[in-house]
């Protein structure tokens, strides 16, 4: 529900003009509550080993790195600071693998017919 929420928000401020085609894409790093690696306090009531002994799923976007758990969010957005894509991953992961992704995400509808609009007219990383 929030995912058509989203894309028909943008179909409305696309088609109204407010949607300016020069993209900046960046990312940040958010750090997990200690409780997110999943082990109890009390080791002999946890049902499966606590994290960071097995891989985290996939589908989670948590992952080991020099701050303990954390998430990146990789994010697209228009020069008026509307979001435009955005991709989570585990913490560990770099930007650059992620940059096409995240431009592969840009997919504003439209109200009529035709095909949403995926291209910028500029990009901007770091």
């Amino acid at each position: 529900m929030w995912a058509f929420l989203f894309k028909a928000v943008q179909a409305f401020a696309d088609a109204e003009g407010r949607i300016t085609w020069d993209i900046s894409v960046d990312s940040t790093i958010a750090r997990a509550h200690q409780h997110a690696a999943g082990a109890r306090r009390d080791g002999h009531q946890q049902a499966e080993p606590p994290g960071g002994v097995q891989d985290e799923p996939d589908d989670h976007a948590l992952g080991r790195s020099r701050g303990g758990w954390t998430t990146k969010i990789h994010l697209a957005c228009e020069q008026a600071r509307k979001t435009l894509s955005l991709v989570l991953t585990a913490g560990q992961r770099g930007d650059s693998p992620q940059f096409t992704a995240v431009l592969d995400g840009i997919a504003v509808p439209r109200l009529g017919p035709g095909r949403a609009r995926t291209r910028p007219d500029t990009v901007r990383a770091d």
